[in-house]
């Protein structure tokens, strides 16, 4: 996941510098980040990775702004979801609906008591 390393990687497409938010991701993935980020009013492009045979496709999610970091941007609680509460780590790891901000107390966390 991208919250896993603070440095990201950037391509050139055309001449353009975007940053890489998450590559190799499932379209359920592509889709919830697309959709959170751009609420947030962040520029964002899906591209479909290429074809790997006989696999699930993938894709790359980009943006051209290459100062955005997902880490920093997470961890200082600057996103907000699609229904105003503000992105935690586990929202953004889609491992929780709730956005419980102490990330820290795994006592808080229903998805580990399962």
């Amino acid at each position: 996941m991208a919250l896993d390393r603070f440095q990201h990687v950037t391509k050139e497409i055309d001449g353009v510098n975007y940053r890489i938010i998450e590559a190799g991701i499932p379209k359920n993935r592509a889709d919830f980040l697309h959709r959170l980020l751009t609420h947030n009013k962040l520029e964002t492009i899906v591209e479909t990775d290429p074809p790997k045979e006989g696999l699930e496709p993938t894709y790359t999610i980009i943006t051209p702004d290459v100062t955005f970091n997902p880490v920093v941007k997470v961890y200082n609680r600057e996103l907000r979801t699609l229904d105003g509460r503000r992105v935690t780590p586990d929202y953004w790891n889609q491992l929780t609906e709730k956005t419980e901000p102490n990330y820290w107390d795994l006592t808080k966390k229903d998805f580990l008591k399962k």
